[in-house]
């Protein structure tokens, strides 16, 4: 089986590294050298929209599919027409404008922040009247790990975010006083059968995920099933979808979907029978699922920017590193580290001091003492 991958950074690279075990060949189209998924197949250096690329790609592979949003739609569509891909481009024109998204949600009756959609400065400051400060201001697409988006807290704060994000179609939302961030990850074949893996419970940082822990049995388990299963029979969706939450009491609130497998989710790698990277592959080839349970507690930590020297030396001997080989840059994903509790002791303080280690080491010293004292339960479903 060939298959091609717009992108060729780690999502790719792991979802290659997932394939070896089924003997998938894999080609990745992507304008950034090195690529770390260069390794694990072929890369075709040209840009997204590079027709002659996509026509070569088209023409090797048996089934396409995508790493990231932010790739031309036209693209997805030409893609369709010459060769099979999943996620669809409707998916992907959904997911990867913000407008959009949120009507979507809409029309499922997924509960959402209030929002409003900017077009200019003037409707910015009209919308803001409605929704009120604090909000946030995102660009409609190509934002990721906090970029495009400003935090409005007052009246003359206006001005200054519209032209920082370029005056480009924005949508404007309500800061949402969440309890938890949550993300749920599902797997939908092409015959409409599925699997979901346990929410997530996950910390940012400067708009970057820093922790996540998987959360067995989590009490809001049902209502997050319930949420992506909407989107997946909608969109006929083939492949791994992902949709991030925030709970505000006993409600979910849906912030965004990725159509595609996520950062929450890779401790699957290790913590569950069959990863969201594996699951996604069978399920665009067309084979059947695999068991998306956990075998043991997992948290999962970034390393952003750059590889501790501690990191280095030890090879990470107390948990599963998993190195991008990406250039070191401030606010760069590079890698991650996936620590399983090992004794599923049920007071869980050898893994707390385990996972709050590990978070000290990549200088996430909040979430450690958050860790340390209580404030975050490995075990806490609440």
């Amino acid at each position: 089986m060939n298959i091609g991958i717009l992108g060729g950074g780690q999502l790719a690279r792991m979802l290659a590294q997932a394939g070896r075990a089924q003997g998938v060949n894999f080609m990745f189209l992507s304008p950034e050298e090195p690529s770390c998924a260069a390794p694990f197949g072929e890369h075709l250096l040209a840009d997204y929209d590079d027709l002659t690329a996509l026509k070569k790609l088209a023409q090797w592979a048996d089934v396409v599919t995508y790493e990231f949003e932010n790739i031309p739609a036209q693209s997805i569509q030409f893609l369709e027409a010459h060769a099979q891909v999943h996620p669809s481009s409707n998916a992907l024109a959904i997911s990867r404008h913000r407008v959009t998204e949120k009507q979507q949600f809409a029309t499922l009756g997924i509960a959402t922040a209030k929002f409003a959609a900017i077009e200019s400065l003037a409707s910015l400051e009209v919308a803001v009247e409605d929704i009120g400060y604090p909000a946030i201001l995102k660009t409609c697409t190509e934002g990721y790990d906090g970029k495009g988006q400003r935090v409005l807290r007052a009246p003359q704060e206006l001005a200054s975010a519209w032209h920082d994000l370029g005056g480009v179609p924005c949508i404007l939302e309500a800061m949402v006083p969440f309890q938890r961030e949550l993300s749920i990850i599902a797997t939908r074949s092409k015959t409409g059968d599925k699997v979901f893996y346990p929410v997530s419970e996950n910390y940012h940082r400067e708009g970057i995920l820093r922790l996540s822990l998987s959360r067995p049995n989590d009490p809001m388990q049902p209502l997050a099933e319930a949420l992506i299963n909407r989107l997946l029979d909608a969109l006929s969706f083939v492949g791994t979808l992902t949709l991030e939450l925030f709970q505000v009491g006993d409600q979910l609130l849906a912030n965004e979907m990725a159509p595609r497998v996520h950062n929450s989710g890779h401790w699957t790698i290790e913590g569950a029978r069959t990863s969201q990277f594996e699951n996604h592959l069978r399920a665009i080839q067309g084979l059947a699922l695999g068991e998306p349970q956990v075998t043991k507690s997992a948290a999962m930590v970034n390393i952003v920017g750059e590889r501790p020297v501690t990191l280095v030396h030890s090879q990470a001997s107390f948990a599963y590193l998993h190195d991008y080989t990406k250039a070191e840059r401030p606010g760069r994903k590079i890698g991650h580290l996936t620590l399983l509790d090992e004794t599923g002791a049920a007071d869980g303080l050898g893994f707390t001091q385990r996972v709050a280690t590990v978070l000290a080491l990549m200088g996430e010293d909040t979430l450690e003492q958050a860790l340390l004292t209580g404030q975050i339960q490995i075990y806490s479903a609440s």
